[in-house]
């Protein structure tokens, strides 16, 4: 079981991974539980999350510096090609030395690499379950990336609707487990 950050972004990614390989051919314009978004869009959404992580973090670059470059198709015709790239290189950033206690400049704000690490990680959990539900696969998240998003969800969970990244959250239903009730707090019914 991964017991640090970087090893639970490893392994967030290679979930992720592990969903995007398995989107067969006739489902890129499959609907997701993201209302907007085909699988298609899912997959170009979360590894354009991972190309700004090297400028971010590695060259210290802003959201302005950036500007488009990640705007628009970043998977191309062969998206899973293009996810193996993009997060190999955003792991690859983070777990250059001293990376986590570097301050990057997000949209929101400075906050430290681990702080970034943390919230695409959760992000990519998240994904990877709208993307399961997306092309019909298994929807069960390992355990342990549960517990890690869960715990990092909990405390901003009343704020998440308000940033406009996250659908308003659910009531939690009774004697829920730990995956329903971070899916409830990100506004997904599991």
């Amino acid at each position: 079981m991964p017991d640090t950050l970087l090893e639970q972004h490893a392994e967030a990614l290679r979930f992720f991974g592990d969903r995007v390989r398995a989107v067969g051919d006739g489902q890129w314009g499959a609907p997701t539980p993201c209302t907007e978004w085909t699988v298609r869009d899912l997959v170009n959404h979360v590894t354009g999350e991972q190309l700004w992580i090297p400028p971010m973090v590695t060259e210290g670059r802003t959201v302005e510096e950036i500007g488009d470059a990640f705007s628009g198709d970043v998977i191309g015709e062969d998206p899973a090609a293009a996810w193996e790239r993009a997060s190999a290189a955003a792991h690859a950033a983070f777990t250059a030395p001293g990376a986590l206690d570097r301050t990057v400049r997000l949209s929101y704000g400075p906050a430290l690499g681990r702080a970034y690490c943390a919230e695409l990680t959760v992000d990519c959990v998240v994904h990877a379950w709208d993307l399961s539900r997306g092309i019909g696969a298994d929807d069960r998240l390992p355990d342990d990336l549960v517990e890690f998003a869960l715990k990092e969800v909990m405390p901003y969970a009343d704020g998440l609707a308000a940033s406009g990244m996250f659908a308003a959250p659910l009531d939690i239903p009774a004697g829920a487990n730990a995956q329903t009730r971070l899916l409830a707090l990100v506004g997904r019914k599991g």
